[in-house]
């Protein structure tokens, strides 16, 4: 019994040590016959793209015009026909003022220009007579004076001498008529120029809009008293606020680093997350001048807003195109090594050649953005690169190829503060 436990026991021993052989012999042979080959490096195509350096900004919207309407006299309102929200055009009447006293004054103007009329129609007939008498006068003098001259002696010296002083003076006369008929017609310009005047105010009690917009404020009712706008007190309330909101103006804080880009003309790409809306803009005009606490400068952009979905005060995201390359090779920005030190630095690429070897190659490097780089000079669309660890390889190095997919385009923002109103809503939300 126990010599047939030893049988089975050996040769259980020795199926196990040839499993144990043929094992081993199997791992072993690969490592064996397995020759060594090229190494491998992660590749990436030259494309032909466009890489823009926009800022990323944040500001807040106001009305292209705010005005407070005060009247140019003083007067209880009559009637108001706006309240806030109205849409107004420019010439529209808001509110119609009474002045009791203006309109008896107005009156008075009236009365003034027609007795200047008088004046001067009652000037013109003195002229007219004056000018008949002098003509009287003169032509008896100069027959007093021909006879004279044809018989000497037969008119006396008396009689001439008479008659000559009538002429002089009726011609005195009628140059003092035409003295009297051009006073009378200064007075009717003055009596028609001081009754233009109060007519004009009185015309101002018809408040009318300046411009198309909306009221925004509204400060009297009907029946309240209202100073004029010309008085020298400065807490004289106006009528109403109007505000021109189909185009707004959108200023943004561009920071110091940045302001060697913008020009007029710009565009400008706007995200409004209170209305999930996207607008496009220009900039139109900008101060020129930094702030000294914020050393930022004022960049104002105009958007249409014709439906008047933009309310004043909203925030808005922008989008500030700064440095930008179009149609040109990109590369991935992994893909330039730095050789040697400042100032001499040079920027280079390590290419594959057809065979898969390496090359090296001097490159001139255009704008960055975070992944992409535009190149220059040194490469063209199609070549293929080494992405990363270059000290790797050498030059000639033969490798194999992994081809990795990169994007041919990029847009780099950068940073210039931004407002998340969507995290507002979502944490408003949660908190519901």
């Amino acid at each position: 019994m126990h010599k047939r436990i030893w049988v089975v026991l050996s040769a259980s021993l020795v199926t196990v040590v040839a499993v144990l052989l043929v094992l081993h012999a199997r791992h072993r042979t690969p490592a064996v016959e397995a020759a060594p080959g090229p190494p491998a490096a992660e590749v990436a195509f030259v494309h032909r793209g466009t890489i823009n350096q926009v800022l990323s900004l944040a500001g807040q919207f106001q009305p292209y015009q705010e005005v407070d309407i005060h009247p140019k006299v003083s007067g209880f309102i009559r009637h108001i026909y706006v309240d806030i929200g109205d849409r107004v055009h420019q010439g529209e009447t808001l509110a119609i003022l009474e002045i009791p006293e203006l309109k008896a004054q107005l009156q008075g103007t009236v009365y003034e220009v027609q007795r200047a009329n008088d004046n001067v129609t009652r000037a013109q007939h003195e002229v007219s007579g004056a000018t008949a008498t002098h003509a009287a006068l003169h032509a008896d003098y100069q027959r007093l004076l021909q006879t004279s001259k044809a018989q000497p002696g037969l008119v006396a010296q008396q009689e001439l001498d008479d008659a000559q002083a009538k002429d002089l003076s009726s011609a005195a006369e009628v140059d003092a008529a035409r003295a009297a008929l051009a006073a009378a017609q200064k007075g009717l310009q003055v009596a028609q120029a001081d009754n233009n005047r109060v007519s004009a105010l009185e015309n101002y009690t018809n408040v009318v809009a300046p411009l198309d917009g909306v009221i925004v404020w509204r400060y009297a009712d009907t029946g309240a008293l209202i100073q004029g706008g010309t008085t020298s007190n400065s807490s004289t309330l106006p009528i109403v606020k109007l505000a021109q909101s189909g185009v707004m103006r959108l200023r943004l804080p561009v920071p110091e680093q940045y302001v060697r880009y913008v020009h007029l003309g710009d565009p400008v790409e706007l995200r409004v997350d209170a209305l999930n809306r996207s607008f496009t803009g220009s900039v139109v005009r900008f101060t020129r001048e930094l702030n000294f606490e914020t050393r930022t400068m004022e960049t104002e952009i105009d958007v249409k807003n014709p439906d008047l979905a933009i309310d004043a005060g909203m925030y808005a995201n922008a989008l500030l195109r700064l440095a930008h390359a179009d149609n040109v090779p990109t590369i991935p920005v992994g893909a330039i090594v730095l050789k040697g030190n400042p100032p001499n630095t040079q920027e280079e690429v390590y290419v594959l050649d057809t065979d898969n070897r390496v090359q090296i190659r001097t490159v001139q490097v255009g704008i960055e953005g975070s992944r992409l780089a535009a190149i220059v000079s040194g490469l063209n669309p199609g070549d293929r690169v080494v992405m990363a660890a270059q000290a790797k390889y050498a030059e000639n190095e033969k490798v194999t190829p992994v081809v990795q997919q990169t994007p041919a385009s990029e847009t780099a923002p950068q940073s210039g503060g931004v407002i998340d109103m969507s995290g507002d809503v979502n944490n408003g939300n949660g908190g519901a």
